[in-house]
Protein backbone atom coordinates (compact mmCIF):
# COMPACT_ATOMS: atom_id res chain seq x y z
CA UNK A 1 0.00 0.00 0.00
CA UNK A 2 1.82 3.36 -1.52
CA UNK A 3 0.02 6.92 -1.27
CA UNK A 4 0.15 10.34 -1.03
CA UNK A 5 -0.64 13.04 1.57
CA UNK A 6 -1.26 16.61 0.92
CA UNK A 7 -2.15 19.18 3.37
CA UNK A 8 -2.62 22.99 3.54
CA UNK A 9 -2.77 24.28 0.47
CA UNK A 10 -4.46 27.22 1.25
CA UNK A 11 -5.38 28.54 -2.54
CA UNK A 12 -1.91 28.23 -3.59
CA UNK A 13 -2.67 26.48 -7.02
CA UNK A 14 0.76 26.67 -8.75
CA UNK A 15 2.09 24.59 -6.05
CA UNK A 16 -0.97 21.97 -5.99
CA UNK A 17 0.14 21.24 -9.35
CA UNK A 18 3.56 20.96 -8.90
CA UNK A 19 3.16 18.68 -5.85
CA UNK A 20 0.36 16.33 -8.28
CA UNK A 21 2.45 16.51 -10.80
CA UNK A 22 5.27 15.14 -8.64
CA UNK A 23 2.62 12.94 -7.25
CA UNK A 24 1.99 11.37 -11.07
CA UNK A 25 6.12 10.83 -11.69
CA UNK A 26 6.05 8.90 -9.49
CA UNK A 27 3.47 6.22 -9.95
CA UNK A 28 1.43 6.86 -7.02
CA UNK A 29 -2.31 6.76 -7.63
CA UNK A 30 -4.24 7.12 -4.63
CA UNK A 31 -3.85 10.40 -2.41
CA UNK A 32 -5.49 11.50 0.77
CA UNK A 33 -6.17 15.38 0.94
CA UNK A 34 -6.38 16.97 4.74
CA UNK A 35 -7.51 20.11 4.74
CA UNK A 36 -7.33 23.97 4.72
CA UNK A 37 -7.70 23.84 1.07
CA UNK A 38 -8.31 27.37 0.12
CA UNK A 39 -8.09 30.42 2.04
CA UNK A 40 -5.19 32.75 2.02
CA UNK A 41 -5.08 36.07 -0.32
CA UNK A 42 -4.09 33.59 -3.41
CA UNK A 43 -6.75 32.22 -5.84
CA UNK A 44 -9.01 29.40 -4.33
CA UNK A 45 -11.25 29.23 -7.34
CA UNK A 46 -8.56 27.69 -9.23
CA UNK A 47 -7.46 25.41 -6.29
CA UNK A 48 -10.87 24.08 -5.83
CA UNK A 49 -11.95 23.05 -9.34
CA UNK A 50 -8.42 21.29 -9.46
CA UNK A 51 -9.34 19.39 -6.09
CA UNK A 52 -13.00 18.70 -7.29
CA UNK A 53 -11.60 16.86 -10.00
CA UNK A 54 -9.13 14.74 -8.34
CA UNK A 55 -9.26 11.46 -7.20
CA UNK A 56 -8.67 11.96 -3.86
CA UNK A 57 -10.22 11.55 -0.53
CA UNK A 58 -10.03 14.74 1.81
CA UNK A 59 -11.27 16.17 5.07
CA UNK A 60 -11.59 19.81 6.24
CA UNK A 61 -9.53 21.94 7.77
CA UNK A 62 -10.35 24.41 10.46
CA UNK A 63 -10.36 27.32 7.63
CA UNK A 64 -12.55 25.59 5.32
CA UNK A 65 -14.91 25.20 8.25
CA UNK A 66 -14.59 28.86 8.23
CA UNK A 67 -15.74 29.34 5.40
CA UNK A 68 -19.29 27.66 5.54
CA UNK A 69 -20.28 28.18 9.47
CA UNK A 70 -20.03 31.95 9.50
CA UNK A 71 -21.27 35.01 7.24
CA UNK A 72 -18.25 37.12 5.31
CA UNK A 73 -18.29 40.06 7.38
CA UNK A 74 -17.26 37.74 10.93
CA UNK A 75 -14.40 36.12 8.37
CA UNK A 76 -11.12 36.43 8.76
CA UNK A 77 -8.42 37.93 6.51
CA UNK A 78 -7.37 34.76 4.87
CA UNK A 79 -10.50 33.75 4.72
CA UNK A 80 -12.81 35.79 3.68
CA UNK A 81 -10.96 37.17 0.22
CA UNK A 82 -11.26 32.85 -0.94
CA UNK A 83 -14.97 33.17 0.40
CA UNK A 84 -15.46 35.77 -2.37
CA UNK A 85 -14.31 33.42 -4.95
CA UNK A 86 -16.50 30.31 -4.54
CA UNK A 87 -19.91 29.54 -5.71
CA UNK A 88 -22.95 27.83 -4.42
CA UNK A 89 -21.49 24.55 -5.89
CA UNK A 90 -18.02 24.83 -4.80
CA UNK A 91 -19.40 25.60 -1.27
CA UNK A 92 -21.95 22.46 -1.44
CA UNK A 93 -18.53 20.22 -2.26
CA UNK A 94 -16.91 21.77 0.65
CA UNK A 95 -19.59 21.23 2.91
CA UNK A 96 -20.17 17.28 1.80
CA UNK A 97 -16.22 16.46 3.20
CA UNK A 98 -15.96 15.39 6.63
CA UNK A 99 -13.97 16.41 9.47
CA UNK A 100 -12.30 12.94 9.92
CA UNK A 101 -12.34 9.50 7.89
CA UNK A 102 -10.46 6.85 7.28
CA UNK A 103 -9.00 5.27 4.41
CA UNK A 104 -8.96 1.92 3.60
CA UNK A 105 -9.48 0.84 6.92
CA UNK A 106 -5.78 1.26 8.04
CA UNK A 107 -5.07 5.10 8.26
CA UNK A 108 -6.94 7.83 10.11
CA UNK A 109 -7.60 11.18 8.57
CA UNK A 110 -7.82 14.71 10.42
CA UNK A 111 -6.97 18.08 10.15
CA UNK A 112 -5.52 19.04 13.46
CA UNK A 113 -6.38 16.48 16.07
CA UNK A 114 -9.12 14.14 16.39
CA UNK A 115 -11.39 16.02 18.47
CA UNK A 116 -10.45 19.44 17.43
CA UNK A 117 -9.56 21.26 14.27
CA UNK A 118 -8.06 24.09 15.98
CA UNK A 119 -5.25 22.62 18.04
CA UNK A 120 -1.53 21.81 17.04
CA UNK A 121 -1.09 18.19 17.55
CA UNK A 122 3.02 17.56 16.62
CA UNK A 123 3.88 20.76 18.01
CA UNK A 124 3.62 23.07 21.19
CA UNK A 125 3.39 27.18 21.28
CA UNK A 126 4.96 28.01 24.31
CA UNK A 127 4.10 31.62 26.23
CA UNK A 128 7.77 32.64 24.66
CA UNK A 129 6.77 32.10 21.31
CA UNK A 130 8.82 29.28 20.64
CA UNK A 131 7.35 26.35 18.68
CA UNK A 132 8.41 22.93 19.50
CA UNK A 133 8.03 18.97 19.69
CA UNK A 134 5.20 18.20 21.90
CA UNK A 135 5.98 15.79 24.60
CA UNK A 136 5.37 12.21 23.52
CA UNK A 137 2.81 11.82 26.58
CA UNK A 138 1.13 14.85 24.76
CA UNK A 139 1.02 13.23 21.72
CA UNK A 140 -0.17 9.67 22.36
CA UNK A 141 -2.60 11.15 25.24
CA UNK A 142 -4.50 12.84 21.82
CA UNK A 143 -4.16 9.29 19.88
CA UNK A 144 -6.32 7.39 22.75
CA UNK A 145 -8.74 5.51 21.09
CA UNK A 146 -7.65 5.41 17.35
CA UNK A 147 -7.11 2.07 16.11
CA UNK A 148 -5.49 2.68 12.92
CA UNK A 149 -1.95 2.01 12.93
CA UNK A 150 -1.17 5.30 10.72
CA UNK A 151 -2.77 8.45 11.54
CA UNK A 152 -2.39 11.31 9.60
CA UNK A 153 -2.66 15.07 10.61
CA UNK A 154 -1.81 18.73 9.55
CA UNK A 155 -2.46 22.30 10.02
CA UNK A 156 1.07 23.06 11.58
CA UNK A 157 2.36 23.61 7.97
CA UNK A 158 5.19 21.83 9.78
CA UNK A 159 6.27 17.99 7.93
CA UNK A 160 6.83 16.05 11.06
CA UNK A 161 6.70 12.05 11.51
CA UNK A 162 6.74 10.40 15.30
CA UNK A 163 6.11 7.08 16.18
CA UNK A 164 4.60 5.68 18.92
CA UNK A 165 5.63 3.96 22.12
CA UNK A 166 3.02 1.11 20.55
CA UNK A 167 3.84 1.56 17.00
CA UNK A 168 1.65 3.58 15.18
CA UNK A 169 2.81 6.47 13.16
CA UNK A 170 1.86 9.79 12.89
CA UNK A 171 2.75 11.94 10.40
CA UNK A 172 2.26 15.60 9.50
CA UNK A 173 2.85 16.01 5.55
CA UNK A 174 3.82 19.65 5.73
CA UNK A 175 2.02 22.82 3.71
CA UNK A 176 1.40 22.32 0.22
CA UNK A 177 1.31 26.11 -0.39
CA UNK A 178 1.93 28.05 2.80
CA UNK A 179 5.55 27.80 3.85
CA UNK A 180 5.39 30.24 6.70
CA UNK A 181 2.04 32.37 8.67
CA UNK A 182 1.81 34.24 12.29
CA UNK A 183 -0.71 33.46 14.46
CA UNK A 184 -2.20 34.32 18.13
CA UNK A 185 -3.12 31.52 19.82
CA UNK A 186 -2.21 30.17 22.08
CA UNK A 187 0.30 32.84 22.48
CA UNK A 188 1.71 34.60 19.39
CA UNK A 189 4.25 32.91 17.20
CA UNK A 190 5.10 32.30 13.47
CA UNK A 191 6.16 29.41 11.82
CA UNK A 192 8.49 29.17 9.60
CA UNK A 193 9.39 26.34 6.75
CA UNK A 194 12.91 28.03 6.04
CA UNK A 195 12.36 27.39 2.01
CA UNK A 196 9.50 27.94 -0.36
CA UNK A 197 9.28 24.02 -1.84
CA UNK A 198 5.64 22.58 -1.78
CA UNK A 199 5.66 20.10 0.63
CA UNK A 200 3.88 16.59 1.09
CA UNK A 201 4.79 13.54 1.70
CA UNK A 202 4.34 9.91 0.06
CA UNK A 203 3.57 6.51 2.86
CA UNK A 204 3.94 3.25 2.09
CA UNK A 205 3.26 0.16 4.40
CA UNK A 206 6.24 -2.63 3.80
CA UNK A 207 6.69 -5.51 6.34
CA UNK A 208 4.13 -4.18 8.23
CA UNK A 209 5.49 -1.58 9.36
CA UNK A 210 4.62 2.32 7.81
CA UNK A 211 7.09 4.43 6.35
CA UNK A 212 7.31 7.86 4.90
CA UNK A 213 9.11 10.05 2.63
CA UNK A 214 8.99 13.95 2.95
CA UNK A 215 8.95 15.34 -0.47
CA UNK A 216 10.10 19.32 -1.28
CA UNK A 217 8.89 20.09 -4.55
CA UNK A 218 10.15 23.49 -6.56
CA UNK A 219 7.43 25.62 -8.51
CA UNK A 220 7.02 28.98 -9.31
CA UNK A 221 6.89 30.28 -5.98
CA UNK A 222 8.08 33.93 -7.43
CA UNK A 223 4.38 34.22 -8.87
CA UNK A 224 2.51 33.33 -6.02
CA UNK A 225 5.07 35.64 -3.93
CA UNK A 226 3.57 38.16 -6.14
CA UNK A 227 0.15 37.68 -6.18
CA UNK A 228 0.03 37.71 -2.48
CA UNK A 229 1.73 40.88 -2.47
CA UNK A 230 -1.03 42.64 -5.09
CA UNK A 231 -3.55 41.25 -2.72
CA UNK A 232 -2.35 43.03 0.52
CA UNK A 233 -0.81 40.11 2.46
CA UNK A 234 3.05 41.33 2.23
CA UNK A 235 4.16 38.69 5.26
CA UNK A 236 2.71 35.95 2.90
CA UNK A 237 3.95 36.84 0.25
CA UNK A 238 7.70 36.76 2.34
CA UNK A 239 7.12 33.21 3.39
CA UNK A 240 6.09 32.27 0.23
CA UNK A 241 9.03 33.67 -1.58
CA UNK A 242 11.49 32.83 1.01
CA UNK A 243 9.98 30.24 3.46
CA UNK A 244 10.27 32.86 5.97
CA UNK A 245 8.32 35.02 7.95
CA UNK A 246 10.74 37.47 8.76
Amino acid sequence: MRFAAIADVHGNYLALEAVLADIRAQGIVDIVNLGDMLSGPLDARRTIDILINLDAVHVLGNHDRYLLDRPPEKMGSWDRPAHAQLDVAHLGWLRAQPMTRVFREQVFLCHATPDNDEVYWLDTVHPDGTVAMSPLDRIELLARGITQSLILCAHTHLARAVRLRDGRLIVNPGSVGSPGYRDKHPFPHVVEAGTPHARYAVLELAGGVWQVTFRHVAYDHEAMAALARRNGQPELANALATGWIR
